[in-house]
C-alpha cells in the first residue's frame, strides 16, 4: 500500500515538474536569486553608457558590445574590488568567464544608467 502511494506521488511530481518546466520556458522567466545574478541583472536593465576610456580600450583590444553583453550576462562580480555601497552610484568589478576570463569591466551603476567606466584586459 505504501509503495503504491510513493509510486503515484513520484509519477505526479515528475509530470508536474515537466509541466512547470515547459510553462516557465515559454514565459522566458529568469531566476536571479544569487548576489552576482541580481547585480548583473540590475546593470543590464539600465541604459548602458560607455566612458571615453572604455571606448578606447574596446577599440584597442577589439572588444565589441556583444562581448560586453556576454560578460554582463554571466560574468563574476568581485564585490571586494568594487564599491557596491557607494552613493549615489555604486561601482562593480565584473570579470568574464571562459574565453572572456581575461576581460574585466569597471561598471558604475546609477539610478537610470549603467556606465562602463573601464575595460581591463589582462
Amino acid at each position: 500500500m505504501l509503495a503504491k502511494r510513493i509510486f503515484y506521488y513520484l509519477v505526479g511530481l515528475t509530470l508536474g515538474s515537466i509541466g512547470v518546466y515547459f510553462f516557465w520556458q515559454k514565459k522566458n522567466a529568469s531566476f536571479d536569486y544569487g548576489m552576482d545574478a541580481r547585480t548583473l541583472k540590475t546593470i543590464r536593465i539600465k541604459k548602458r553608457l560607455f566612458s571615453d576610456e572604455a571606448k578606447n580600450a574596446m577599440l584597442k583590444f577589439d572588444i565589441d558590445t556583444l562581448k560586453i553583453s556576454t560578460i554582463l550576462e554571466n560574468g563574476d562580480v568581485d564585490f571586494g574590488k568594487g564599491k557596491p555601497r557607494q552613493k549615489p552610484c555604486a561601482e562593480y568589478f565584473v570579470t568574464g568567464k571562459k574565453e572572456l576570463e581575461k576581460v574585466s569591466l569597471l561598471v558604475k551603476r546609477c539610478d537610470s544608467t549603467s556606465t562602463i567606466q573601464k575595460v581591463i584586459v589582462n
